[in-house]
C-alpha cells in the first residue's frame, strides 16, 4: 500500500496535518502505534477500520500496540452518550474480553515481534492520589466540559458525573505511559485521543500523531454499532454474519467496502459506478460485501459455504437444514410461543411483530395472536426472512 491511500483510505482526519505526518514517514522512522479497546461489549465490524489501519502500518515495520482498556471500560466513554453509562464490573470486563486476542488475530499478524497487547490497568492501578493530583493538574474544567454530549446534558438538565470526566484524563495517561509516538481511533474518539495528544506534548514535550479513522455509516449518517442494534460481531457465525450484512440498508454497501474489506479503492469506486446505474441490482454488489468479510473471520470455504446457503435459502425458498425444534407440554398463544423459543423478548415486541405481519406460521403470514395447539407433527414458526423454529407437544 503506497503513503497516500495509506492516510486516506478509511481516514476521516489526521493531527497535527498529514504533510507533517508524510515528512515523518519519509524519514523511515519507526514509529510506536497503538489503538485501545474497551471491553465494554463484544469487538464488531465497526472496529473494522481501526484494525486495518493498524495493520497496513504493521506490514510497513512499525511497532504496534493494541490497548485493552480494563481499566477505562470500568469508567465508561461517555462519548455520544446523553447519560452516564452502566459501570461494568472487573468479572464482566473479563468476560467481554476473553477472545479479543483471538479475534484481533483475524486482521493483525500475532506472529510478529512489532505486535504487542497490553493492559491499561497495569499502570492505572498504580497511581497514587499524588499521582492522580499531579495529571489533574494539566487538565481544565472547561476544557473536559466542552464536549458535545456534556453540553446537551447540561441542556437538558442531566447529571454529569465526575467519572466521565476522567475518562479522557486516563486516556491521556495511556499515551504517555506507553510513549507513542500515534494513535489511531474512530472519529467519535477524537476529543480523547487529542487530550492525550495535548498532555503528551505538557509531560514529555513530544508530539504525538492522531489518525481519527471513519466511522461505518450508512448515507444518511446512521452508524453501526451497539446503540444501534445493527452490530455485526466478529465472533458471529459464518451463516449468521453473511446474513446480518445481506440485512444492512444499501447505504452501508460501499462504506463497508472501503472499511471491512482489502478490496482495492480503484475497485470500489468500480462498484460506486456500478450501483449509480438504476437497473442494477445492489444485492448483487452486497452478496460479494459479505463474502469478502466472511472470508476474513473464516475463511474462504465458510465463507462460500455461508453464500451458497443464503442464496439457497432467500433465492430459492429453501429452508435452512438445521432449524432448531422445541417441545411444550401445553398450548400457548402465538406471543407467549414467540418468547418462549427466543423469537421475542417480550409478549409486546410479539404482538408487535403479528401486527406488523413479521410472523408466519407454517409459511403463512399470521396477523392474530391466536392460540396454538401443539402435536407430535412440528409447527414451523417464522419471524422475519433468517429465524426459524419449529414448535411440537412435548
Amino acid at each position: 500500500m503506497n503513503i497516500e491511500e495509506l492516510l486516506t483510505r478509511g481516514v476521516e482526519n489526521i493531527y497535527p496535518s498529514p504533510e507533517e505526518l508524510k515528512r515523518i514517514l519519509a524519514t523511515g522512522k519507526k514509529l510506536r502505534i497503538y489503538g485501545g479497546f474497551d471491553p465494554t461489549g463484544k469487538l464488531h465490524l465497526g472496529h473494522s477500520a481501526l484494525l486495518s489501519k493498524l495493520r497496513q502500518f504493521q506490514d510497513l515495520g512499525h511497532e504496534i500496540i493494541v490497548l485493552i482498556g480494563d481499566f477505562t471500560a470500568q469508567i465508561g466513554d461517555p462519548t455520544d452518550k446523553l447519560a452516564a453509562r452502566k459501570k461494568l464490573t472487573k468479572e464482566e470486563i473479563k468476560e467481554n474480553s476473553k477472545n479479543y486476542k483471538k479475534l484481533i488475530g483475524k486482521i493483525l499478524d500475532t506472529r510478529r515481534s512489532n505486535l504487542r497487547f497490553l493492559h491499561n490497568q497495569h499502570w492505572t492501578n498504580k497511581l497514587s492520589p499524588s499521582d492522580m493530583l499531579e495529571i489533574a493538574s494539566y487538565f481544565t474544567v472547561s476544557q473536559l466540559i466542552e464536549r458535545d454530549m456534556f453540553q446537551e446534558r447540561i441542556k437538558s438538565g442531566k447529571q454529569i458525573y465526575l467519572h466521565e470526566f476522567l475518562y479522557p484524563v486516563f486516556q491521556a495517561y495511556d499515551a504517555v505511559s506507553m510513549d507513542v509516538d500515534m494513535q489511531i481511533g474512530g472519529n467519535d474518539q477524537t476529543f480523547n485521543m487529542l487530550a492525550g495528544r495535548t498532555f503528551m506534548r505538557k509531560m514529555k514535550n513530544k508530539e504525538k500523531f492522531v489518525i481519527a479513522t471513519k466511522l461505518l455509516t450508512d448515507s444518511s449518517g446512521k452508524k453501526m454499532g451497539k446503540t444501534e442494534g445493527n452490530t455485526v460481531n466478529l465472533d458471529e457465525k459464518p451463516g449468521e454474519m453473511f446474513g446480518k450484512i445481506m440485512s444492512w440498508p444499501d447505504g452501508f454497501i460501499l462504506p463497508a467496502f472501503e472499511l471491512c474489506t482489502n478490496i482495492p479503492m480503484d475497485k470500489i469506486k468500480e462498484l460506486k459506478q456500478f450501483l449509480q446505474v438504476k437497473e442494477n441490482n445492489p444485492r448483487d454488489i452486497k452478496l460479494q460485501l459479505a463474502e469478502e468479510i466472511v472470508k476474513i473471520y473464516h475463511g474462504d470455504k465458510k465463507a462460500q459455504s455461508a453464500k451458497q446457503a443464503f442464496v439457497s435459502q432467500f433465492s430459492k425458498g429453501e429452508l435452512p437444514s438445521d432449524i432448531p425444534v422445541k417441545s411444550f407440554a401445553m398450548s400457548m398463544a402465538v406471543s407467549g410461543t414467540l418468547v418462549a423459543v427466543g423469537l421475542a423478548t417480550s409478549k409486546s415486541e410479539a404482538k408487535r411483530l403479528l401486527e406488523q405481519g413479521g410472523v408466519k406460521i407454517d409459511g403463512k403470514v399470521q396477523n392474530q395472536d391466536i392460540e396454538l395447539e401443539f402435536s407430535d407433527s412440528p409447527i414451523l414458526i417464522q419471524v422475519g426472512k433468517r429465524k426459524f423454529v419449529r414448535v411440537k407437544r412435548k
